[in-house]
């Protein structure tokens, strides 16, 4: 289980992908061009920072 929570504005979210792209194992954008997340420990915890930090619209954050 995993020490942190990523938690995602849903307001501030536009589905830009950039989080996918990084961490495609941990997030994916839905229908309603959010993202949400697929599986917390998806991708190496380094990997999800450097997605949470690349939003364009700082919607994600990684607490824990």
């Amino acid at each position: 289980m995993a020490s942190y929570e990523i938690e995602i504005d849903r307001e501030k979210c536009t589905g830009a992908g950039v989080c996918v792209v990084l961490a495609a194992g941990t997030f994916d954008v839905g229908d309603d061009a959010k993202a949400y997340v697929v599986d917390p420990e998806g991708d190496a915890l380094d990997v999800i920072r450097q997605a949470v930090e690349a939003c364009p619209n700082r919607a994600l954050q990684l607490k824990g």
